[in-house]
């Protein structure tokens, strides 16, 4: 659609996003590159800044697609497009087929999937654009640019050098931006370093930590134009992940089996330098430090299975000068303690919401691997204990947060109700001891398990025993603790009325019988 406005100078050309911008390499052509999950600076390093107007990555459809036309619709002098869809993690993640979709087939109104009314992009992957964005204008946009789908860099070059060669065109209309509705999110005090969450499988972990962070955690600037929700140093315990993986139904988490076969190649799986991949995290334990890691941890729990140097690093000291993100995984740690096998991963960054849940299933698939090898060398009896992940920046991204909260509100209430009264720390048998003139109220600490006494308390009142306990047993679960208060005060006013045959532990006072 063109209009008969003068071509543009060179001046008019500047690209100028409005939204993300220190994410974005821009020139002053008329060739938009979405390069998907390939370094934007592998394509910007073989171009000159008057052959490309903008140069950006696309990794997530649901959140990337809404940023991409907002940007181009304010800058009209764009006409072409070029798509790089060139990588095993853009099949992954489909970012681009979904772009490629909306060009193609355009999009209708719908919901997203935290049920906000909204654009949907006509795909099988789903990709969503703000309702705040005039439906015309994005079909005038669909129907101004000129664009090409690439496999390789190479191509995209062509592509790129082809269209800069053209006469150029004027723009295709007027800038137009658009009101971007800011999250808000709610928080309560709480402690910023140094949490602990615990549970069975993956999915319920990732239900916990998503509501801890939302609950207290720090509203702070990223470096991607964007804001993050944090808590520093959060330590999550996998006790009894399957080994075919735990896939809730429907299935709430924010990948499905197909995305996580494809994502473990990476974790486990050697890959060779490719222009424009940074790295996998298989690269780095494979073969990036001139060693085989993961051989190497076999071969030493292997001989030594009470060993504690089964380390694996990801971190190379280089990692601080380079220019692009470099892993967030750093540090792996695996562990045989009485025939179970651990393994714990260590997280520089870690976004919690979109990338947790893979990164938790690759390594568990990693700590598989792992147990079976040492098994297969050695007929060792040993089963898969827990996965632990310390995440030191452990947030969640304000494009997510809309989506965090409607998690929280339909599945962690779910999670509440079933509880888990096996406390690592034991169990507690609360009893009134002595006649009704001279009683106290005693307080029997057993071991989990067996139900050995491994220590007593006595008072007379509730708060009396709740600290000493507190002292002796640290480590008590929150709502094991709460239970304890409640029945021990039930305790201390049976005593305080003189008729200690009214208390008895997990039942209401008798009241009646006063």
């Amino acid at each position: 659609m063109v209009t008969s406005a003068p071509h543009p100078t060179p001046a008019l050309l500047q690209y100028r996003p409005v939204c993300k911008p220190n994410q974005l390499i821009c020139g002053s052509g008329q060739t938009a590159v979405v390069t998907g999950w390939t370094l934007k600076g592998a394509i910007a390093k073989k171009l000159n800044p008057s052959e490309y107007a903008v140069i950006g990555q696309l990794y997530s459809p649901t959140r990337g697609i809404n940023f991409l036309v907002r940007n181009l619709l304010a800058n009209p002098h764009v006409r072409y497009l070029v798509i790089l869809n060139a990588t095993r993690e853009d099949r992954n993640a489909k970012a681009c087929d979904c772009l490629r979709d909306f060009l193609v087939q355009g999009f209708t109104a719908g919901t997203s999937d935290t049920g906000k009314a909204c654009w949907v992009v006509n795909s099988s992957t789903p990709g969503y654009i703000d309702q705040e964005v005039a439906g015309e204008a994005l079909e005038v946009l669909r129907q101004s640019l000129e664009w090409r789908e690439v496999g390789s860099i190479p191509a995209a070059i062509a592509c790129v050098k082809e269209f800069a060669a053209r006469q150029p065109l004027p723009a295709w209309g007027d800038r137009r931006e658009f009101p971007l509705v800011e999250p808000a999110p709610t928080t309560v005090p709480g402690p910023r370093y140094g949490h602990r969450i615990e549970g069975k499988t993956i999915a319920e972990t990732w239900v916990k930590i998503i509501h801890r962070i939302k609950t207290t955690g720090t509203i702070r600037p990223t470096l991607h134009d964007s804001q993050w929700q944090e808590l520093i140093n959060l330590m999550a315990i996998v006790t009894d992940e399957p080994e075919g993986f735990y896939f809730p139904e429907p299935n709430y988490l924010p990948v499905d089996r197909s995305f996580i076969q494809q994502y473990i190649a990476q974790i486990l799986d050697d890959a060779p330098h490719q222009d424009g991949v940074k790295y996998t995290y298989g690269q780095r334990l494979r073969s990036w430090f001139g060693q085989d890691q993961i051989q190497q941890v076999i071969h030493k729990l292997v001989s030594d299975r009470d060993t504690a140097r089964a380390v694996m690093s990801l971190w190379d000291v280089n990692d601080h000068d380079a220019g692009d993100s470099p892993p967030c995984l750093n540090h792996l740690w695996v562990r045989i303690v009485d025939h179970e096998l651990s393994l714990t991963a260590t997280f520089r960054s870690n976004d919690m919401f979109s990338a947790w849940v893979a990164n938790a299933m690759g390594l568990r698939a990693l700590q598989q691997h792992l147990r079976d090898e040492i098994v297969a060398r050695s007929q060792q009896d040993l089963r898969l204990g827990p996965l632990v992940t310390i995440s030191q920046s452990a947030h969640i991204y304000d494009d997510c947060w809309e989506n965090a909260d409607r998690l929280i509100a339909t599945q962690y209430p779910r999670l509440c109700q079933q509880r888990d009264y096996n406390d690592p720390s034991g169990s507690f048998v609360i009893s009134l001891q002595g006649t009704e003139q001279a009683s106290e109220i005693l307080v029997e600490h057993m071991t989990p398990g067996s139900g050995e006494v491994i220590g007593c308390y006595s008072g007379k009142t509730a708060t009396h025993l709740y600290q000493q306990i507190a002292a002796a047993c640290p480590g008590l679960q929150v709502e094991h603790a709460l239970y304890l208060g409640a029945e021990l005060k039930k305790a201390e006013i049976a005593l305080a009325l003189g008729q200690p045959h009214l208390f008895e532990q997990d039942k209401p006072l008798r009241l009646d019988l006063v």
